[in-house]
């Protein structure tokens, strides 16, 4: 299940035009799946190794929905057909330099996936593993961004609101 290659992806093609020291906005998606057990689906990424909730770039010609689908399902081979955005995070304190060097600031949407179709791939070309796990037992090193978007849930399914950061 290849996705798009990091070069011919509208955020790689971006980066080698603007060269390696501009800040760019990386507009994406973050897609958190809990199953009926309520365990979340995590996936371990082959670049770092961190655990975390499948996420991406979003592409040229997609809405957010679109691109958390295509996000999920590259990362997991689960397709997403119920969905609900609860948080985005924006502005200048997600503005972020990654292990290349790459400076970008963040304008991510978060979704709750409710319902999906597929069968879970514990291996694809961005990861090395991926699976369900208790809230109370998440495996580490996990993704830094991963506590504030599990709150931000919590805070939504309470509140009702969409949590803008």
């Amino acid at each position: 299940m290849a996705g798009i290659a990091w070069a011919d992806s509208y955020l790689g093609r971006l980066r080698a035009s603007a060269g390696d020291h501009d800040t760019l906005l990386f507009v994406g998606v973050r897609g958190v799946l809990l199953d009926e057990r309520g365990h979340l689906l995590l996936i371990r990424r082959r670049d770092n190794g961190h655990w975390t909730i499948p996420a991406g770039a979003m592409e040229l010609g997609e809405n957010v929905a679109e691109c958390a689908v295509r996000e999920v399902w590259e990362e997991t081979g689960l397709r997403p057909t119920s969905l609900t955005p609860f948080a985005m995070y924006t502005g200048p304190t997600y503005t972020h330099t990654n292990m290349y060097g790459h400076t970008y600031q963040l304008f991510h949407t978060a979704f709750q996936v409710h319902s999906w179709d597929g069968e879970l791939r514990r291996e694809t070309d961005e990861t090395v593993d991926a699976g369900f796990f208790p809230l109370d037992a998440l495996p580490a090193p996990a993704s830094p961004f991963l506590p504030e978007t599990l709150e931000d849930l919590r805070t939504f399914a309470h509140t009702g609101r969409l949590v803008l950061k």
